[in-house]
């Protein structure tokens, strides 16, 4: 991370070096469905992305908060395994079944 990729930045308009994830996946755990994705930043490292997708009349998309000051990765695969685990945490977080499942 630098200074062109300030902290709690969310999802945005493109940046210089590719912006928008490359590829969005869809992830569903224990019920929750999310889509998740790595973002290059200008600096070169990635960032994961993850949003909860709801259902229903009501629908609407959550952006999941950075949950660690660590949220620039050295590679797309460690951004989007972050990205998987986030989710998973948030879920914990709103069961109540904390981190004793992972």
């Amino acid at each position: 991370m630098n200074a062109q990729d300030p902290p709690g930045a969310g999802p945005g308009p493109a940046s210089a070096a590719g912006g928008r994830p490359a590829q969005d996946h869809d992830f569903i755990y224990r019920g929750w469905r999310f889509r998740y994705g790595a973002r290059r930043m200008s600096s070169g490292v990635y960032r994961p992305e993850v949003v909860c997708l709801s259902e229903g009349p009501d629908a609407r998309e959550t952006v999941l908060p950075d949950d660690t000051d660590e949220i620039g990765y050295a590679t797309e695969a460690e951004a989007l395994r972050h990205a998987q685990q986030q989710a998973m945490r948030w879920v914990h977080d709103r069961t109540g079944d904390g981190q004793g499942q992972f």
